[in-house]
């Protein structure tokens, strides 16, 4: 181990440890290094955020993006000022040298899909404020919040998809706002010049340097720094997944991932997380389902219904058992096929019905349509009841 290093953390779930004499010591140390691999408390959190009351987790809690079968990532980049800038980025090599790794890596957690798209004329929704004494524009941190909704309205990606859609935009400032700046909650400039938003993306903003004559025709050429925009985006998606590294000690060193991005460990703690939130949305989807049985009396459950249910059940109680055994990728397996499970029983075409059209709704709207033609047919039975009685009342003729 290097000198002032007592415990190394490879990336291939491996470790060495430097003890004080005596087994006290040596316990220490591995209590330790449970704590950094090991899933820790604020993942498992996390995982069941949406199910605890706001009042009991902490403001980070809600940060982390939720399970799904898949994700949609797009890179945009947003070109506010066309004639002036001419911006070249290679996002197709960028995407396969620094991103595929990492989502082969991911494959095991969710599917992913990759594009890619450049906006002309897309600015943000907040106009940054001139510092004289830097001659710079800079963003503050209250004002961040305000720049996704404008944008958003551009991307139009979310609008027809089915998983999550995380967003990566790299913002050239228009020439009248270079360079822009963002500024932390203290005033300090951020040295990524980027910010992340949770569940949502992250947004990198690249200033171009000034030309050196104030005569350079326009537009001006610009090559992105691929690597540095990427180590940025990468950076962000870590935390999109909640794979931020926890406070280490200073005697503690972690082994590099290199280009995949997070080590084996940092995926374990991933698929634990996730098979913990998908048991949780099961159990969650087949109690309100029961509860829709209870309140619909005349409900019909079909057979397949059944079984999906049968086997949501069966798949949640694999989990469980992989799960306490450590097979983490076989239990995350089970995890996904009871959730697939559970949402075929709930949104079953049989139940839909019944699920947003019961008895009461069904009174509510057919009535005011048969009322009309049942007055003048009441109306009519009332008058051959009065003839009738008024027939028996009359005496008979007697010849």
């Amino acid at each position: 181990l290097p000198q002032g290093t007592d415990v190394y953390v490879g990336k291939h779930r491996s470790a060495l440890l430097r003890a004080g004499r005596g087994l006290a010591a040596l316990r220490a140390r591995l209590q330790q290094l449970t704590q950094v691999i090991a899933l820790p408390a604020t993942s498992i959190a996390a995982a069941l955020a949406d199910r605890v009351p706001d009042g009991q987790l902490g403001p980070d809690a809600r940060r982390h993006l939720k399970s799904s079968l898949g994700y949609e990532i797009t890179f945009s980049l947003l070109n506010p000022d066309p004639k002036s800038h001419d911006v070249d980025w290679d996002i197709e090599g960028a995407v396969g040298r620094y991103v595929q790794p990492v989502l082969d890596k991911l494959s095991v957690v969710a599917n992913f899909s990759v594009d890619s798209q450049i906006l002309y004329y897309a600015v943000l929704g907040v106009t940054p404020r001139f510092d004289k004494e830097s001659s710079s524009f800079l963003l503050s941190a209250h004002s961040l919040p305000h720049v996704i909704n404008p944008v958003e309205a551009r991307l139009g990606s979310s609008a027809a998809s089915l998983y999550p859609v995380l967003n990566f935009l790299l913002y050239v400032p228009e020439r009248s706002h270079s360079p822009l700046y963002i500024q932390d909650k203290d005033g300090a400039p951020v040295p990524t010049n980027a910010f992340h938003s949770p569940r949502w993306g992250g947004i990198m903003i690249y200033n171009v340097e000034a030309p050196a004559s104030p005569q350079a025709s326009l537009p001006l050429h610009v090559d992105v720094d691929m690597v540095r925009v990427m180590e940025v985006f990468l950076a962000q998606l870590r935390l999109l997944f909640g794979i931020s590294r926890e406070e280490l000690p200073p005697e503690f060193q972690v082994e590099s991932p290199g280009n995949e991005g997070l080590a084996d460990w940092e995926l374990d703690r991933l698929l634990w997380a996730h098979t913990v939130e998908n048991i949780a949305t099961v159990a969650t989807t087949l109690t309100s389902l029961a509860q829709l049985l209870d309140q619909i009396s005349n409900i019909v459950i079909k057979d397949d219904v059944a079984s999906e249910v049968y086997h949501a059940v069966a798949s949640v109680q694999d989990a469980m058992a992989e799960l306490a055994e450590g097979r983490l990728r076989s239990a995350f397996q089970a995890s996904k096929e009871a959730v697939t499970s559970s949402e075929r029983a709930f949104f079953d075409p049989s139940l839909l019905h019944l699920l947003y059209f019961p008895d009461d709704q069904k009174f509510a709207i057919y009535i005011p349509l048969f009322l009309p033609m049942a007055v003048p047919i009441l109306l009519s039975l009332a008058k051959i009841l009065r003839e009738a009685r008024q027939r028996k009342k009359e005496p008979s003729k007697i010849d």
